[in-house]
């Protein structure tokens, strides 16, 4: 049976009225026009916090939010069903990564599938007996449907790209979803009534650009989805017109991901920067309706519509909204008293290559914990090799990194190696006018129970150098989604307070500039001020260039030129100093096995 059979019953909106025969004269009544209460107007937000992401509850009217899941696991892309009384979303709280849908009235919770392959982003057909989803299979992201009750999964796409975040149209007949098929990540459109090839067409096609979470409006008239932009035009939230599908979507506000009110007038958006993630809400015409309300963390989806809760709420909701984390670690000032005028200094990091293993007595703390939490989550111990931590004062670095983080103990540079190596990718990330980089660690393990597939293509840096000018003016290309399983070490960092730091205006036709490894820990504090807290003033004064005089043939004895004080070069490193990054050959359905760092 084909697909287009199996959800031929899909047309049909839930809930919808059967009729019955009678010898009475029918009267046509008019459709009620849909009276929406904004009390009951809630939106469902899965926000991380400490380095989970739980579902949290939104209320328009009063802008509060609530937790309603805790624990150390994962809860991701919630969506309500037609008639706002299920919710369903991804979590890995068994291990693997599973579909769930959870009753609003009583918060209690069904598992849809259980496999050991990623699955998530559901979205619910019209008559709610179905769910779309994404299902990591072969080595990739592929696009299924499965049947809330009986668990029978169906696939829809079978392509060697990546497919994800389905949403189905309120018509039933059509998904809409990602797919990096014409090579940067793009918004397609699935036909459920045509079996062929010719059932998919490309919505968004927008070069250098990456499209994200896509979702209907109520009656299937308008898409809303994210872009992110890297050569023309603005990173945010569009909106496509069904009834104009030739014309292009218009931008109507910032925002990494957006979701519909049930009036279908307004829009909820999560608006990240570089290292903060804010709540705010639009009108169709890109107006801003509320102050942005600072999130804990990134949004990993949400949705909203009308829902009647329980009052009180569910017990299970109540429970989590007291689980408040803990803070994930605390400094400890190393006891010393022969630093002048409450200075501090800087204390080894153990067990760490780098050419100075030292960091800010304040921070080495945060570092430790983060280098736990990751080698826990990928398997492996990722930071025990860094290609920088703490760099003296006497030591320069490259060409337009003298104000660098690095020079404050407050900062720390991944071993890039490990991304010629292939066990490290980074995403770009436009923020304005500048670049900033998401950065992935692969798992040590890839049987599904550490980390994630990624979704979109990364940046590859090195395309730079293929002799093709369009790629070296750009600097770089987008590279293939990479198979396995991912940690995003970005996200883990700033939930230990560690931002990431923007590229070097440069960054194109220098290397170095992309600082796509570095993260510091600021403290609130600019880079003299950071600075200060390690030397004194007359150390931070930058040293006048004298002018050589001219020299001119004479038997006059000439004097040598006083020497003006200067920073010591840069030492020079052997090569058996620089971490090297071997990988253990192993066939490609073997389990691949971490780098080993050889000094």
């Amino acid at each position: 049976m084909t697909l287009s059979l199996l959800l031929g019953a899909c047309s049909q909106p839930e809930a919808q009225a059967t009729a019955v025969p009678t010898d009475e004269p029918q009267v046509v009544e008019e459709t009620p026009v849909r009276v929406i209460d904004p009390a009951s107007e809630v939106a469902f937000l899965s926000i991380e916090e400490n380095g989970f992401a739980h579902l949290f509850l939104f209320r328009s009217l009063e802008l509060t939010l609530t937790r309603i899941t805790a624990g150390d696991w994962n809860d991701i892309t919630p969506i309500l069903n037609q008639d706002r009384t299920r919710l369903a979303f991804a979590s890995d709280r068994d291990g693997d990564w599973d579909l769930y849908v959870m009753q609003l009235q009583t918060g209690e919770i069904k598992q849809v599938t259980n496999s050991p392959q990623y699955d998530s982003s559901p979205s619910w057909s019209p008559d709610g007996q179905w769910l779309a989803f994404e299902t990591y299979v072969n080595e990739n992201l592929e696009v299924a449907v499965v049947n809330v009750d009986s668990g029978e999964v169906v696939p829809l796409t079978q392509d060697p790209a990546s497919d994800h975040s389905p949403v189905w149209a309120p018509d039933g007949r059509n998904v809409a979803f990602i797919s990096t098929r014409g090579g940067d990540s793009d918004v397609w459109l699935a036909n459920l009534d045509i079996t062929s090839n010719d059932r998919y067409q490309n919505l968004s096609n927008t070069p250098f650009a990456s499209e994200n979470f896509p979702l209907w409006n109520r009656d299937g008239s308008q898409l809303l989805w994210s872009s992110i932009s890297q050569t023309v035009g603005f990173s945010g939230l569009y909106l496509w017109d069904a009834a104009e599908p030739e014309r292009n979507a218009h931008w109507i506000g910032d925002g990494d991901i957006g979701t519909w009110n049930e009036a279908e007038d307004r829009v909820l958006a999560a608006v990240g920067t570089a290292n903060q993630t804010f709540l705010t809400m639009y009108d169709l015409d890109g107006d801003v309706l509320i102050a942005s309300i600072p999130l804990s963390g990134r949004v990993r989806g949400m949705t909203w519509g009308s829902a009647a809760l329980s009052t009180p709420l569910p017990d299970s909701w109540t429970q989590a909204e007291s689980q408040t984390p803990g803070a994930l670690w605390s400094p400890i000032v190393t006891p010393g008293g022969d630093v002048p005028n409450q200075r501090f200094t800087v204390v080894p990091i153990n067990d760490v290559q780098a050419p100075f293993p030292q960091l800010h007595d304040l921070v080495d703390e945060s570092f430790n914990a983060l280098r736990q939490r990751v080698s826990q989550e990928t398997g492996w111990d990722a930071l025990a090799s860094l290609e920088n931590a703490f760099v003296p004062l006497t030591t320069s670095l490259e060409p337009g990194l003298d104000d660098d983080w690095l020079y404050t103990g407050r900062a720390f540079a991944i071993n890039s190696l490990m991304s010629n190596a292939g066990w490290m990718v980074t995403l770009r990330e436009d923020s304005g006018s500048q670049t900033y980089w998401r950065v992935y660690i692969r798992c040590s393990v890839q049987d599904g129970s550490l980390g994630e597939p990624i979704h979109n293509a990364p940046w590859n840096l090195n395309a730079r150098y293929d002799l093709d000018p369009r790629t070296y003016e750009q600097g770089g290309d987008y590279a293939p989604v990479p198979a396995g399983y991912w940690v995003d070490v970005t996200s883990l960092a700033q939930a230990y307070g560690w931002e990431r730091l923007p590229s070097l205006p440069t960054w194109r036709t220098y290397y170095k500039g992309a600082r796509f490894t570095t993260f510091a820990m600021t403290g609130g504090l600019n880079w003299y001020q950071a600075m200060r807290e390690l030397y004194p003033v007359e150390a931070l004064i930058t040293p006048t260039k004298v002018l050589a005089p001219t020299l001119t043939p004479t038997d006059t004895p000439t004097l040598t030129p006083t020497k003006v004080p200067t920073r010591t070069p840069r030492m020079t490193f052997t090569p058996s100093l620089t971490p090297t990054i071997t990988l253990t050959p192993a066939p490609p359905t073997s389990t691949p096995t971490p780098p080993t760092i050889i000094p």
